[in-house]
């Protein structure tokens, strides 16, 4: 209230430097106040390095985005979502469609919210199985096919962005799985910049799910390609074809979701040691066995158990979970992926 008060008296100017002010003042300790220091450097920096205009401007409405759509999903952190991708131009009519709207209506029914491109076909279906309270709309600037759909044009979830690399920030960075309905290239590139960031490590692994009718060869016939062209010549490890897998039903692909969340819950990697929290403590047996049968992706040592470490005090929500904790060699993002479904199984007997 205090402050209030005396930003009354102040103008303009001198609120911003007040402000600015508090942030230096902070301890070194205080992490957010630290991270807000760098990003006012970093806009100093850009007027000493006397940037073109257009540069600016991409910067600018970078910093916005990126705020903006933080501030919309922030209170919503808490909850699992589903991105999905498809083809706007698939009509209500089609059975592709239907499948979406029922795969929406499953994964809201399971207490998921879902992540959509808010414009037409798959986009519009995966919003209404899972109704706008439980949609976010993730919209992006065309002159063409993007306006939103009708179930999320005035939702307070949905985001315009005008830059596809925002977009396509918040797409998985908030997203604890990719779902891909059959689309055209803006399903693929999304697709593929997927399993790019799953196989790099970039992405904490997650499942990314391909949609397909019972009789269609859509994404069998995309596997095929993978399998012959990329893995057959080399250019990718068996493992990476674990990255995907192929669903032939609403329920089907929904229960894979809910396995891989199971017993993992999620990672964070501190120093060298990958901390893995699970719903449920593993038998001791069990963690033996994971040691035994991941070696390959532990740098040294075993899988133990262990308690919260200090660096996770800024997760407070998560600190009664069960760890398991290595130093992963972050050489095999499938295989770590492999590791979290063998944690799944395991979870089942414990």
């Amino acid at each position: 209230m205090q402050r209030n008060m005396t930003n009354k008296k102040l103008d303009p100017l001198e609120t911003v430097l007040e402000d600015v002010r508090r942030i230096y003042a902070a301890a070194e300790d205080d992490l957010p106040a630290v991270l807000c220091r760098d990003i006012l450097m970093n806009a100093l920096k850009v007027k000493r390095d006397d940037l073109a205009t257009l540069d600016l401007k991409v910067l600018s409405r970078a910093l916005s985005e990126v705020r903006h759509a933080a501030r919309v999903f922030k209170p919503y952190r808490h909850v699992r979502k589903v991105s999905i991708f498809g083809s706007a131009r698939t009509p209500a009519s089609n059975p592709t469609y239907k499948m979406a709207v029922e795969f929406a209506r499953l994964l809201a029914a399971n207490d998921f919210m879902v992540i959509t491109g808010a414009a037409e076909g798959i986009m519009k279906a995966a919003s209404v199985g899972a109704g706008a309270e439980k949609s976010f709309g993730v919209n992006i600037l065309l002159p063409f096919e993007q306006a939103p759909n009708v179930i999320l044009a005035d939702d307070p979830k949905l985001i315009t962005f005008k830059y596809f690399f925002t977009r396509k920030l918040f797409f998985l960075m908030e997203a604890h799985a990719v779902v891909l309905f059959p689309g055209g290239f803006g399903t693929h590139d999304e697709g593929f910049e997927t399993m790019t960031l799953l196989q790099t490590g970039k992405a904490p692994p997650m499942p990314l799910i391909l949609m397909e009718l019972p009789s269609g060869d859509y994404w069998t016939n995309f596997d095929r390609f993978v399998r012959e062209q990329m893995l057959g010549r080399g250019l990718i490890s068996h493992d990476d074809v674990s990255l995907y897998n192929i669903c032939h039903s609403p329920r089907e692909a929904v229960e894979a979701i809910r396995f891989y969340y199971s017993t993992y819950h999620s990672m964070r990697l501190v120093r060298k040691q990958l901390v893995v929290r699970l719903e449920r403590e593993l038998r001791d047996e069990d963690v033996a066995k994971l040691s035994a049968e991941f070696s390959d992706i532990i740098d040294k040592g075993r899988v133990e158990k262990t308690r919260a470490l200090p660096e996770e005090a800024n997760e407070p929500l998560l600190q009664a979970k069960p760890r398991l904790v290595f130093r992963y060699n972050q050489k095999s993002a499938a295989r770590l992926k492999q590791m979290f479904l063998r944690i799944n199984e395991m979870g089942r007997g414990a």
